[in-house]
């Protein structure tokens, strides 16, 4: 095997890095970036940035993680030949390693781009958002993530995806009052009071919404039910979990003054409210980026870190190898094709 991208894969993929052991992987990509005199290396705990300093007009980063999912049996990794295209088997190829090792190729090899680049190579993307490496980078050095323009390698096959869904959970409480099964008109049924509510989920018709040319597809769903005590009794109380997926042309209050408007007359707890993403597809350096790619962006549906760049004013945009629905499954892998393309796109847009 001499394919190098994926020889450079393998080797990153077999320093096992859960979150929360990411050092062993910042230390070996810290040594290779300062093994490059054009870059400028910092750390910030086990994130990882290098940066060319040439005093060109425009800036961009290029951020990926260095964490994974836990393991499942998934490594070491495995190169499987196959007719149909070969490609790298284990944990973390996909998710998102294989854009990590591109990453880290390009940024020893373009010497003399034709924009300043800040590489970020981040910890903990894969555990809860207080303790995301890029997070505490941009509340650290917030002079290390302005750009005019940012890419997140997450695995979107290595085509193009602007922006990002925005996320929103919330827990809708009802009450009811405990009685023998039996003697139910004694009682109040917590669970049959969620109906309503129910019934507007059933009767939800997902909005597609145009941002910046590309359609967006919204959803709202039911993701848990809990309530009851036991079976022979009227339950006295009961949650119902639901999940707004909302486009980027909302702010998070707006998405969340919809989900209050659906659903009033209940409790509502909010447990988690994550901002969408423009993806700024109409200002000139994504608009170069798209022409470099030589085809057009995608709607991302689900939330990624660009959101975290929107929230700083810089406009985003995911492309990366590997196919999302393979990430954090037993069988994840990143095909080679994926890393050569992303390889070969990222060199024609900065490239000389």
């Amino acid at each position: 095997m001499t394919e190098p991208l994926a020889v450079l894969l393998q080797e990153i993929m077999d320093i096992e890095s859960v979150s929360g052991n990411e050092a062993r992987l910042a230390d070996l990509v810290e040594a290779r970036l300062r093994s490059s005199a054009h870059l400028s290396v910092e750390r910030d705990g086990d994130c990882v940035v290098a940066r060319t300093t040439l005093g060109l007009a425009e800036r961009v980063v290029i951020a990926g993680h260095l964490d994974t999912v836990p393991l499942l049996d998934n490594l070491p990794s495995r190169y499987v030949v196959d007719p149909a295209g070969d490609r790298v088997w284990g944990r973390g190829a996909c998710d998102m390693k294989g854009g990590v090792a591109v990453m880290l190729a390009l940024a020893a090899e373009l010497v003399a781009p034709n924009r300043d680049i800040t590489w970020i190579f981040y910890d903990h993307e894969e555990v809860a958002a207080t303790l995301n490496g890029l997070g505490r980078l941009s509340r650290n050095r917030p002079d290390l993530v302005e750009a005019d323009f940012a890419v997140l390698m997450e695995p979107t096959g290595a085509h193009i995806e602007g922006g990002c869904q925005g996320t929103i959970r919330v827990e809708l409480d009802a009450a009811g009052v405990a009685a023998h099964s039996a003697r139910a008109w004694m009682g109040h049924n917590a669970i049959h009071d969620l109906t309503p509510a129910l019934i507007t989920l059933a009767g939800y018709e997902p909005e597609e919404i145009d941002v910046d040319g590309l359609l967006y597809r919204e959803g709202l769903n039911a993701v848990a039910v809990s309530g009851g005590v036991a079976s022979n009794m009227i339950p006295p109380s009961a949650t119902l979990t639901v999940n707004y997926r909302y486009a980027p042309d909302k702010s998070p209050d707006e998405a969340l003054a919809r989900v209050r408007a659906w659903f009033a007359g209940y409790e509502l707890r909010v447990t988690d409210v994550s901002p969408a993403a423009r993806p700024g597809l109409h200002l000139p350096a994504a608009r170069a980026f798209v022409d470099a790619i030589g085809e057009p962006a995608h709607p991302k549906y689900g939330w990624t870190d660009v959101a975290r760049f929107s929230s700083l004013g810089v406009p985003a945009v995911n492309y990366g190898p590997g196919d999302p629905a393979y990430a954090h499954r037993a069988d994840e892998f990143c095909p080679v094709a994926d890393l050569t393309r992303c390889a070969d796109g990222l060199r024609r847009w900065l490239g000389n």
